[in-house]
């Protein structure tokens, strides 16, 4: 059964390292929280190791330089791990082709710009358009403050009726900026698979990224699985994940599910079990935003 903390440090002794969203979770895309950062900072000083764990399609050195320009020290945390790094290695390994169409903004062109060379082994990927293209890169919509995946149906269809792959370098369906709920690569690569597309997934909840969490953690502590909590406001992907790998997990019921859960400070108890039930999906603990 679902515990509801009031703050982190209840709980937090009990841990050696924690895997933690970013968006409605750190920050909110244009600034952090700042009972957020002092939670993890207390948590960092005290010793435990810290990985942002994020659905991000960018990879990990696009990730920190984002981070850096919302005021997120580097100091904060240990390492990244993005769902943007785990679809880095699909691409390499020739799983959508070796010409493939970008679906998303520019800003996310460091995914392609900052493949590392060791992965590619000697493969050379080359963006080209749709009717060229062996398969779909998607790393977002082309402009989310307006678009719906529903603007998608017609490109879908041609890459479909082609039997192209979409690599989905982000598995969120659905984030929150500011105050605005914008669609995510997840919601595209959805509507591909419910037209009849393949869609390929890397992030959370997918065990790769997971894999790569543990790796980039084992690289400055030596953590037992029972010593690691995620953290993280989606249902679906935070917490489906950790529970798919048998980790402990901390919701964050003021982000995403917020109105959902009755959160205001913190969830409703009778809300909140209504929604984890519907969901299937029991975190270990909840709590309103990460204090």
């Amino acid at each position: 059964m679902t515990k509801i903390i009031s703050s982190f440090s209840e709980i937090s002794s009990r841990y050696d390292a924690a895997f933690v969203d970013l968006w409605g979770c750190l920050h909110n895309g244009y600034e952090p929280f700042a009972a957020a950062v002092d939670t993890l900072e207390q948590f960092r000083d005290r010793g435990g190791k810290i990985i942002l764990l994020t659905n991000s399609p960018r990879p990990r050195p696009s990730v920190i330089r984002q981070l850096d320009t919302i005021g997120v020290a580097r100091d904060l945390y240990h390492d990244v791990a993005a769902s943007g790094d785990a679809s880095q290695f699909s691409l390499a390994a020739g799983d959508v082709g070796s010409k493939v169409y970008h679906l998303g903004p520019d800003r996310d062109l460091g995914f392609f710009a900052d493949l590392p060379a060791d992965i590619l082994k000697g493969r050379e990927i080359t963006r080209v358009p749709l009717d060229q293209a062996e398969g779909i890169v998607c790393t977002g919509l082309f402009d989310d403050d307006y678009e719906t995946p529903d603007d998608y149906r017609a490109t879908f269809l041609y890459a479909k009726n082609k039997g192209l792959k979409l690599l989905c370098t982000n598995p969120d369906l659905i984030v929150d900026k500011g105050e605005r709920r914008i669609f995510c690569a997840g919601s595209l690569a959805q509507a591909y698979e419910e037209m009849g597309g393949t869609s390929l997934y890397f992030g959370k909840p997918w065990p790769a990224i997971y894999d790569l969490a543990r790796r980039r953690l084992a690289e400055i502590a030596d953590v037992q699985d029972q010593r690691i909590i995620c953290i993280g406001d989606g249902i679906r992907t935070d917490i489906r994940g950790a529970i798919a790998e048998d980790l402990d997990s901390l919701f964050i019921t003021g982000g995403l599910a917020a109105m959902e859960t009755g959160t205001v400070g913190q969830p409703d108890p009778k809300k909140l079990n209504m929604y984890i039930n519907a969901a299937q999906l029991s975190p270990t603990y909840a709590i309103g935003h990460l204090r």
